[in-house]
């Protein structure tokens, strides 16, 4: 894919020197939907970065003028839909990065991918996730109980989790834009 610049963000395909930033975030995952994606030492983390460079899925998210790796955004595509998701180092939180991006992700996939509807994910916790999906204006479509399970317990029973989906159409991301755009020129 060809890079997507924003304010203050490169969104481009994962690189071998991503490995160590990469590591940083992803040696102990903070949402549990990423632990089976947990890199045991620098060593996974350079296959996993070298896996990803293969794969227009996994978008790396850098800074803008020193390139580093801070997160990474996701698009699992399904016909004219696209699971959506992020997953960025905590260092980075509270900044913007993660609404910046997404953002530009989604304006990639409606206008040039032409996906028809967006979908993600998101434990009933997260409610840093949850935030960001409102202000991307995607709508709960429902909650699902005991949806999945990432990890087991002391006794190894596996531990449930309520799982929200949240989703956006391509019409509904237009016609924000366009209520963007109208309330910038007045």
């Amino acid at each position: 894919m060809d890079a997507i610049e924003t304010d203050r963000l490169v969104l481009r395909n994962f690189r071998k020197r991503d490995a160590p930033d990469l590591f940083l975030y992803l040696h102990e995952p903070v949402a549990s939907c990423f632990l089976s994606l947990a890199l045991e030492d620098l060593s996974a983390a350079e296959a996993e970065v070298k896996k990803r460079s293969r794969s227009h899925e996994y978008i790396a998210v850098c800074l803008k003028g020193s390139d580093r790796l801070i997160g990474d955004v996701f698009a699992m595509p399904e016909g004219d839909t696209f699971s959506v998701g992020w997953n960025f180092n905590a260092d980075a939180g509270g900044k913007g990065f993660a609404s910046e991006a997404a953002h530009a992700l989604f304006g990639y996939l409606f206008s040039v991918k032409k996906a028809r509807r967006l979908y993600a994910y998101v434990e009933d916790h997260n409610i840093a996730s949850q935030r960001l999906c409102g202000r991307l204006g995607m709508r709960t479509e429902g909650l699902f109980r005991e949806f999945v399970s990432f990890k087991n317990d002391e006794y190894g029973d596996p531990i449930f989790e309520n799982t929200m989906q949240y989703a956006i159409l391509r019409k509904e991301w237009e016609a924000r834009a366009g209520n963007s755009m109208r309330e910038h020129s007045s």
